[in-house]
């Protein structure tokens, strides 16, 4: 072959490949330019960008659903703790009529029962006011607390359901569906009621507010607020719900972890507040007469309720000590 063609072509490359190199090397330079000038044209004094002004927007969203949720909570607080509120809380179907004639009905009971023991008018006095006021509310309260203990339980897997079926392309509602169907009570019933509330039309946010009416915990306030601002600024659902759920879990474990620590203190303060009892109903056993004078003098009567104080200022301190609050 003949050198001379073999130096042309090979000079005819090199031009080539210089020129391909300078035009990329002149589009990036004028891709660059162009990116820049696009920059400072956005940067220019009251011009934002859109990502900006979509997260300012959001930003306010999100603060005007959390003063929502704030007041519609400081609206319903007085109705938690009324007596229909307490009744709905415990998952009862009493009417309020009913709940004071069941405590008219102890109070009458504890005052028959004070009678019996002593003819004193403080007796009977008391007996009402244990019968009529404060059992009844106990007992309220202690089914409150073992619904609530239910209820926060099953709340995190409830949400994991959430999360599946909106990861698989199902909507909120029938999610919340598939929770009042196939879950236990009282979780069942609770979301029972929030989705026939939406079905009924009542708003998405009244709905949530009525469910942290019937379960004021933490944990549903939570949830309430996830899925009220997620519907009014958009967002991962799953991911939020998700995160919540992994919250749930670990205040769960902290407060398992507290009950363990606490334990012990717990113990002690039952066998001190029960030894008084004990001590009292075995001397009655030995000395009849001894511990009658308790109940038969005046002098007797008087240091037992002096006793009642001290014993259940002293218990209500213990309480105080034993249970955290997080």
């Amino acid at each position: 072959m003949d050198p001379a063609l073999i130096i042309a072509a090979l000079a005819f490359l090199a031009i080539a490949g210089g020129g391909l190199v300078f035009s990329n090397s002149g589009g990036a330079g004028e891709d660059k330019a162009k990116k820049r000038a696009r920059e400072m044209f956005n940067r220019r004094p009251g011009r934002k960008n859109e990502t900006e002004v979509a997260t300012a927007k959001r930003k306010a969203t999100t603060q005007e659903a959390l003063k929502e949720l704030s007041a519609a909570e400081k609206q319903s607080r007085k109705r938690r703790v009324s007596i229909a509120g307490l009744i709905e809380q415990a998952g009862l179907s009493w009417s309020t009529s009913t709940f004071w004639i069941i405590s008219a009905v102890l109070g009458v009971l504890f005052a028959g029962l004070g009678w019996m023991i002593n003819q004193h008018p403080i007796a009977p006095a008391a007996g009402l006011v244990v019968g009529g006021l404060g059992l009844p509310r106990w007992i309220l309260k202690f089914l409150i607390g073992r619904r609530q203990k239910k209820f926060t339980s099953q709340l995190a897997d409830a949400i994991d359901m959430i999360v599946r079926g909106v990861k698989s392309g199902l909507p909120l509602n029938q999610c919340l569906r598939m929770i009042a169907a196939e879950s236990p009570d009282p979780l069942r019933s609770e979301f029972k009621n929030l989705v026939d509330g939406n079905a009924m039309g009542v708003p998405f946010d009244q709905s949530l507010q009525r469910l942290y009416d019937r379960m004021p915990l933490a944990e549903v306030n939570f949830f309430a607020i996830v899925l009220v601002i997620q519907q009014k600024t958009g967002g991962n659902l799953s991911e939020s719900l998700g995160n919540l759920a992994a919250v749930l879990r670990s205040r769960k474990l902290m407060r398992a972890k507290v009950a363990a620590l606490s334990s012990e203190a717990k113990a002690s303060a039952g066998i001190i507040g029960s030894l008084p009892f004990i001590v009292c109903a075995l001397v009655y056993m030995i000395r009849p007469d001894y511990m009658m004078m308790l109940v038969t003098e005046k002098a007797g009567n008087v240091i037992l309720i002096v006793a009642a104080i001290m014993m259940t200022t002293g218990v209500l301190v213990m309480r105080k000590m034993i249970n955290f609050k997080f």
